[in-house]
């Protein structure tokens, strides 16, 4: 024993740095054959330094070994720089292609400015008005202060417009125009419609990011793009009117979407989750201050992460600081929109509130037996929704406010008020096959399910909708993870999973895309090289009349989409505009269509001369609208809501006594007559003037 210890103390001042090792001190045996205490070291020595440098080259142990490391990080460096180059290309062809085709259906490089802003539909006509108020002003500061305090837009009312309209997106672009000096370069209107559309390049670039970030791959992104384009009507209104609050504020919440996709992934390091989270930041608050919608959409989502984290889906931690960010960007947009109550008591406040309260007071939710917490979890569900709605209550008890008319809406559509787990794996591999342990994936399956809902009660949510199931859909035809769990669902052994799941991640989008190319590129290029025509000649006749023959200090009556026409065209005053957050706007539109209605000459006159109305413009597109009824024409709305008609049983009853206005004016009848001259009309348009002397024909 005495020359084995000797042995050993000789191995030891050999290999220096070496102390830590476990030798043993009595022989092995391997494999049968008897192994010294020497050897034994050495192997210990040798399998100890194989473990530390996995995938290096073999290299003499007295030098330090070399990884691999400067490779993998160029492979990763490379995918990432063709992954954005992808998805910077997207975006800017689906810009180019929106630029070419939208000049093909309107033409309005051959137009006059006229003919141009007619084709700016509905409400979208009163914003690209204000921005050319803005450029038409002395400076910035003179613009924005008649902005402010506008007499000029809606008879007898003095509004903020940039309150009313959160009118922060033409206010940016104005400045933008005349600062980088434009006015040499591009017209206005060009400018306009040219930031709109790198908008859109940016919604599309971060769908792509989106679906990127879930499967691992850059070849989803293309393929969401793809089929964004391919439902495009459906999935964006920028066909229908460019300048619509929809087509300024959704790419931001794209953004934020896929920022929040990055944000709640497990294997993230901190420099990347910082910039995420500041990237939320920034872009929740921008979508909050364009879109006077917007915390209705933000409810949805943060309902949407309060359900991961009441199941413990997704990190506490980074809940918590959405939820921060939630509260900053309610507090600042409440200030940026001068104010406005109906951020204070929007359900996104109360939601967050209650949220927060109730995790205050039952902190340990998440710990015990599952049975006891499934209790704890019904229990939390009951507090926060409690406090919520006791929140929200005491909120418009306190302030004021005008989105009393949604819920209203939402009462009508669900017909209360009719007019007749476990914790997650940190790490998840493709081997494990569990594609719902990744919380980014959770969370866009509920928000896919939320807005799908929402878009089956409003078609017009299907705007909203419609681009992340496109989305969403790239991710699952691409992502090898969930091949992978629909293989273990359907316990397969003749292949291995994992392989198969590889290769249907790649053959699979190779195919679709390959059929998307074939039936839909030649659509396409049609639509590009088709010229289409947008002509309006009444319309075009009756705004030029207008600006000839009116006097600049009368004002207009008429339907809320002919008002914004009215009003972008020629800029005269008029009675209402389509704006549907101001209670008072929404009686006048309501009390104007009466033009339409049931109703006496004597009735319509009180009405018009009460805003103060000089001409009324009739539409014969609404006044003798065809075609079946089903209850949802502007005259047979009007009827029910006055109670001229009553539906009972398939029977129709009317109770008026009075023929229906639009009709019997055109009869230039007592007492119609009376009250108001016709002055102008065409086929489409037929405008009398509201007399300021009665005079009685009999």
């Amino acid at each position: 024993m005495t020359e084995v210890r000797q042995r050993k103390g000789k191995t030891k001042e050999t290999l220096p740095g070496k102390d830590n090792l476990d030798c043993p001190e009595t022989p092995l045996k391997d494999n049968g054959c008897e192994v010294t205490e020497e050897q034994a070291c050495q192997e210990s020595e040798e399998s100890v330094l194989a473990k530390e440098n996995l995938d290096c080259p073999k290299t003499p142990l007295s030098k330090t070994p070399q990884c691999n490391s400067k490779s993998v990080l160029f492979q990763r460096l490379a995918r990432l720089f063709f992954g954005c180059l992808a998805a910077v290309t997207s975006g800017m062809m689906y810009a180019v292609y929106l630029s070419t085709y939208l000049e093909r259906k309107f033409w309005f490089s051959s137009r006059q400015d006229l003919e141009r802003e007619i084709t700016f539909q509905s409400d979208g006509g009163v914003y690209y008005y204000y921005y050319k108020q803005m450029l038409e002003a002395p400076s910035f500061q003179r613009g924005l202060y008649e902005l402010m305090r506008d007499n000029r837009t809606i008879s007898a009312r003095t509004i903020n417009v940039i309150e009313q309209l959160s009118l922060y997106p033409e206010l940016v672009t104005s400045l933008l125009y005349q600062i980088t000096g434009s006015q040499d370069v591009i017209e206005p209107i060009y400018f306009y419609i040219g930031v709109v559309f790198v908008l859109q390049a940016v919604h599309v670039t971060a769908l792509f990011v989106s679906s990127w970030i879930m499967s691992g791959t850059w070849i989803a992104g293309m393929l969401s793009v793809a089929w964004y384009i391919v439902n495009r009507t459906d999935a964006s209104k920028i066909e229908y009117a460019i300048p619509l609050r929809d087509n300024w504020a959704l790419p931001y919440f794209s953004c934020q979407v896929a920022a929040l996709t990055g944000f709640l992934r497990n294997n993230i390091n901190s420099s990347t989750e910082i910039f995420c989270y500041l990237l939320v930041s920034a872009s929740t608050f921008t979508f909050m201050v364009i879109w006077e919608y917007s915390h209705y959409v933000l409810f949805v989502q943060a309902l949407t992460l309060f359900l991961l984290d009441s199941f413990d889906l997704v990190q506490t931690r980074k809940v918590i600081d959405i939820y921060i960010i939630y509260l900053c960007s309610i507090a600042l947009g409440y200030f940026a929109q001068f104010q406005n109550t109906s951020i204070l008591s929007s359900p996104l406040l109360s939601l967050v509130a209650g949220s927060v309260l109730a995790r205050y007071l039952q902190q340990n939710m998440k710990k015990g037996p599952v049975v006891a917490r499934l209790m704890k979890i019904m229990l939390h569900f009951y507090l926060v929704f409690t406090i919520a709605f006791t929140f929200s209550f005491v909120v418009k008890k306190i302030v004021s406010s005008d989105s009393g008319h949604l819920f209203k809406l939402l009462e009508v559509k669900f017909g209360f008020n009719t007019t007749t787990g476990e914790p997650l794996v940190t790490n998840p591999r493709l081997e494990d096959g569990w594609i719902g342990q990744q919380p980014e994936v959770i969370y866009h399956v509920f928000h896919t399910i939320f807005f799908g809902s929402l878009a089956m009660v409003f078609e017009g949510l299907k705007h909203l909708w419609i681009p992340y199931v496109c989305m969403f859909a790239a991710f699952g035809v691409c992502s090898p993870e969930l091949w992978m769990t629909v293989f273990k669902w359907l316990r397969l052994k003749s292949v291995h999973p994992a392989v198969l799941a590889l290769i249907l991640s790649t053959a699979v989008p190779t195919i679709i895309g390959f059929s998307l190319w074939r039936e839909y590129f030649p659509r396409l290029i049609n639509e590009l090289s088709e010229l289409q025509e947008f002509y309006d000649p009444d319309t075009v006749e009756l705004v030029s009349w207008i600006k000839r023959q009116v006097p600049v200090a009368a004002v207009f009556a008429g339907s809320p989409q002919m008002m914004s026409v009215v009003k972008l065209c020629s800029g005269w005053t008029v009675t209402s505009l389509p704006l549907y957050n101001d209670a008072d706007l929404l009686k006048r539109n309501e009390n104007i269509y009466q033009v339409y209605a049931m109703k006496s000459a004597e009735d319509i006159y009180k009405i018009l001369t009460s805003y103060k109305a000089n001409y009324v413009i009739i539409e014969e597109a609404v006044c003798s609208e065809m075609g079946p009824s089903r209850g949802c024409r502007v005259k047979d709305l009007l009827d029910v809501a006055n109670g001229h008609v009553v539906y009972d049983q398939g029977d129709i009853y009317a109770f008026s006594k009075h023929g229906r206005f639009c009709h019997e004016i055109k009869l230039n009848l007592s007492p119609y007559v009376n009250y108001f001259t016709r002055v102008f009309w065409n086929r489409s348009y037929h405008v009398y003037k509201v007399n300021t002397v009665i005079s009685f024909q009999y």
